[in-house]
């Protein structure tokens, strides 16, 4: 940085342009965009530098996010080893197993990670975010191990709640809330997307290894033995990571926070990296209490109290249960006991396809999210899936199946037919799920802000296993009792109210900082002021990158 260009100068440069800009249309509502659009050399400056000071995330910050992102990877490997070894477990606990134990089996780890995820949160901000992610690791391998080992239903019930649950319900808050202190603004979106992307990466994975092990004598063991590489090797690659800085600053570690973020922003002088420590020094409102336990109270008094925390609250908590209730874990479940009911010999190679198709469209959301935004993914998403799981109702109902004491009996001459609709819709499902429900609401950590952001995250993760405890628990027997004509039916209703939540209650947050978050959340949940101070952020970018390139040209042209 030159001595006649300060960060004060290009700060100026960015808001005070950014105001003509607003000026020009403005309405009653601009008192909260203006109130969270600063004027220049106040507290803002840096955040707003260190969030565009570069055009490239640093080594540091994609290696961090990587080694984050295994705990994703081992909840989607949890999620699609399980289809396949409902399958292929066969007789080997002594009889088949019935729809009720395979529903206890599946819903075993949604409960534990229920449990766990209320607690993570309060944990995570007491001891930090790095040494909790390390003990899910132990808990990943311990699970894994017992359930290699089952003889009877009930030790694998056991392996799936105590190792598994617990192990995924801690990695799906604490990897999200790790990545999003972590990352500049704006590349927050994409770096959240990447814990999705192992999710979905996981998923595809375990069921290629599962449909490849299906016919296999104990298959599904070697399956689930496979799941302990990953937590082995994210525990030693944390032993020599770092925590987050946010974290660091609320315990006081004021200089291995400003070391942490200069490795994540090298190309930040150390000048924007102290002033950006003092902001966030002057944000860190900690919450009054003796113990954790009481801290945690105060927490959860705070995060109900408090308007603009409660709207983040009833946003992340409303957009989990989206997640879950629109029925695709259901698919991810049970996908080879469905393909299995309506006739295909090899059920596992087809959820593999289900599968690919959640990782493809993941892949599409990591690379739009933070410019299409948030917000827009779910308003083209969700109702393409209203479409595609009123199409899956009425193809089932011309297939005209049944469930019924653990047997599926088709009353169609129709089957190969309406057998590859419902393949065929359910692959649009996924993909128009993947593409915005599905990554959306992990950015959850976004929401709040630093003094409530772990409990904050322990609601709204507890909601999402809540949802998955729910439907894992009922979704075979609802495939028995109201069909699974009325199944999807009731998924697309549910889909349909969500539609008319998210386009009231779910502001644009993208490329905002996540002190940003909560102005924004001040007075209601303005979803035109969002949209406008992320178009602004997202402009101000633009225009620092310009200048470095007019800068470097201007250096160039001097040299020579």
């Amino acid at each position: 940085m030159s001595k006649e260009e300060s960060p004060n100068d290009i700060t100026e440069t960015m808001v005070t342009g950014s105001f003509s800009s607003f000026d020009n249309d403005s309405s009653n509502s601009d008192s909260v965009l203006k109130s969270t659009l600063k004027a220049p050399n106040d507290e803002d400056n840096a955040s707003v530098l260190l969030g565009v000071g570069s055009d490239k995330l640093s080594m540091m910050g994609i290696v961090l996010t990587v080694m984050a992102s295994f705990s994703g990877f081992m909840f989607g490997y949890d999620t699609g080893y399980i289809s396949s070894a409902l399958v292929s477990i066969g007789d080997d606990f002594g009889a088949p197993l019935s729809y009720g134990q395979s529903e206890l089996i599946t819903a075993a780890t949604s409960l534990g990670a229920l449990i766990s995820s209320i607690f993570a949160g309060m944990a995570a901000d007491t001891f930090g975010r790095k040494p909790v992610l390390m003990f899910s690791n132990l808990l990943f391998i311990l699970g894994a191990i017992i359930q290699c080992a089952a003889q009877n239903v009930w030790t694998m019930i056991v392996g799936r709640f105590v190792g598994m649950g617990f192990g995924v319900g801690i990695g799906s808050l604490i990897a999200p809330l790790y990545i999003a202190e972590l990352a500049p603004s704006k590349f927050r979106g994409r770096l959240v997307v990447v814990n999705c992307l192992c999710i979905t990466g996981g998923q595809l994975i375990a069921y290629a290894i599962g449909a490849g092990l299906e016919k296999s004598h104990n298959g599904w063991r070697i399956v689930i033995g496979l799941s302990m590489i990953p937590p082995v090797v994210q525990f030693i690659a944390f032993v020599f990571l770092p925590d987050t800085p946010r974290f660091l600053i609320s315990k006081g570690r004021i200089e291995k926070a400003k070391k942490v973020l200069k490795l994540v922003n090298p190309a930040t002088e150390d000048e924007i990296i102290d002033m950006r420590v003092d902001e966030l020094q002057s944000m860190n409102d900690e919450l009054p209490g003796k113990n954790p336990i009481e801290k945690t109270w105060n927490a959860i008094k705070e995060i109900h109290r408090v308007p603009s925390n409660f709207r983040a609250l009833v946003i992340a908590c409303g957009l989990q249960g989206i997640q879950q209730f629109t029925g695709f874990n259901s698919l991810m479940y049970f996908s080879s006991t469905i393909f299995k009911a309506i006739g295909f010999d090899n059920s596992s190679a087809v959820s593999l396809i289900v599968a690919g198709t959640n990782f493809g469209a993941t892949i599409v959301a990591f690379f739009i999210i933070d410019k299409v935004g948030r917000r827009n993914m779910l308003l083209l998403g969700i109702p393409l899936m209203i479409v595609f799981l009123v199409l899956n109702a009425i193809a089932f109902h011309f297939l005209d199946i049944k469930f019924d004491h653990n047997n599926a009996i088709l009353n169609s001459d129709g089957t190969d037919t309406w057998g590859i609709a419902i393949i065929v819709f359910m692959i649009l499902f996924v993909a128009s799920y993947a593409i915005g429900i599905g990554n959306v609401p992990w950015q959850q950590s976004e929401l709040f802000p630093q003094n409530v952001r772990g409990v904050g995250a322990s609601f709204a993760t507890a909601t999402n296993w809540a949802g998955s405890l729910v439907i894992s628990s009922t979704f075979l027997t609802m495939l028995q009792n109201i069909t699974p004509t009325g199944t999807f039916s009731l998924f697309a209703a549910i889909s349909f109210v969500s539609l008319v939540f998210v386009w009231f209650c779910y502001p644009e947050l993208s490329n905002l900082e996540l002190e940003e978050v909560q102005q924004i959340l001040t007075g209601g949940f303005n979803i035109s002021d969002s949209r406008k101070l992320a178009k602004l952020r997202r402009d101000s970018g633009a225009i620092h990158k310009e200048k470095n390139h007019d800068k470097i040209s201007h250096e160039h042209i001097d040299q020579v």
